[in-house]
């Protein structure tokens, strides 16, 4: 017998320096930051979070990564090359953080990751729709709305 895997709760990055990390993600995502200090923060994207700590001793991601969906990735990729960050090559909107995290960029609308409807009202994002090609995946594992 095994424990069922539900989601992933958080991701804790290292960088640098917290208040450092909190303005660079704070420059082009909305969040919540729950605590902070000099060795960590911790913000949240409603029922989610992230966890920087803090690591002087920090190497540059090769193809680790995470993902971050946001409601509109044009207006991240706008913002980002507005703050004269480099976006890697590929077909994703990647790119590394000051301190070498590797962060990809997704829109919420195209992919299966569901939040909770009620935790996107409280989010402020009740008004995203997934398109028809996530809800067809989500059906197909028997996951969808229309699943029967």
């Amino acid at each position: 017998m095994k424990a069922y895997a539900v989601g992933i709760n958080h991701v804790a990055l290292e960088v640098g320096n917290i208040y450092e990390a909190l303005k660079f993600y704070s420059d082009f995502l909305n969040f919540e930051v729950h605590e902070k200090n000099e060795m960590q923060a911790f913000i949240y994207f409603g029922d989610q979070f992230l966890n920087f700590i803090k690591n002087d001793n920090r190497q540059p991601d090769q193809m680790r990564h995470f993902g971050i969906a946001v409601d509109n990735k044009e207006l991240v990729r706008q913002t980002l090359e507005g703050m004269g960050i480099k976006l890697l090559n590929g077909p994703f909107l990647d790119f590394l953080d000051p301190w070498g995290n590797r962060v990809e960029i997704t829109t919420y609308s195209n992919i299966q990751y569901t939040k909770a409807d009620h935790v996107l009202l409280g989010m402020g994002l009740g008004h995203l729709k997934k398109t028809d090609q996530a809800l067809a995946e989500l059906n197909a594992k028997g996951l969808g709305p229309t699943h029967k």
